[in-house]
């Protein structure tokens, strides 16, 4: 297993260039699918119920003011991600790379682990939080998708 920067790395070898916000979401979704096929974390790194969705800080400290990121825009190192972890995110990257970053962020906003965490501490939209978001919580909800998909 990588850290959320190795997985960023590999997707942006993948798809790039794209949004900073993108990246975030779709780090979320191979994280979330990751965990609901494998049953592992993808990376160790925790999401947080930011405002505009979920976000891994340490990978927010990376692009922090850039907008748009080429491939090798975050320092990572896609060889440390197994053949189970890459394919996880290229199925993910098949599904959601035709998607803006806006609409995946609109996705993200549904009935959901990160909706649970603003709840949780009782933020109202847009206000700021870093309440993390439960692997229980992100495995069941994926978990589900996956079911239903079947």
């Amino acid at each position: 297993m990588g850290n959320v920067q190795d997985v960023a790395a590999y997707i942006l070898t993948k798809a790039a260039p794209m949004s900073a916000m993108k990246l975030q979401k779709l780090c979320y979704f191979a994280y979330g699918y990751h965990l609901a096929w494998e049953d592992r974390q993808l990376f160790p790194e925790r999401f947080e119920a930011w405002a505009n969705g979920p976000v891994v800080y340490e990978l927010y400290a990376q692009h922090r003011g850039r907008f748009q990121l080429n491939a090798g825009g975050i320092a990572g190192d896609p060889n440390k991600l197994d053949d189970d972890e890459k394919d996880s995110i290229d199925v993910v990257l098949q599904n959601f790379d035709r998607y803006s970053a806006h609409e995946l962020s609109a996705m993200t906003h549904q009935p959901g682990p990160w909706l649970d965490a603003r709840k949780r501490v009782g933020v109202a939209d847009l206000e700021r939080s870093n309440e993390e978001l439960l692997d229980e919580e992100i495995a069941d909800f994926f978990g589900a998708l996956v079911d239903r998909e079947d």
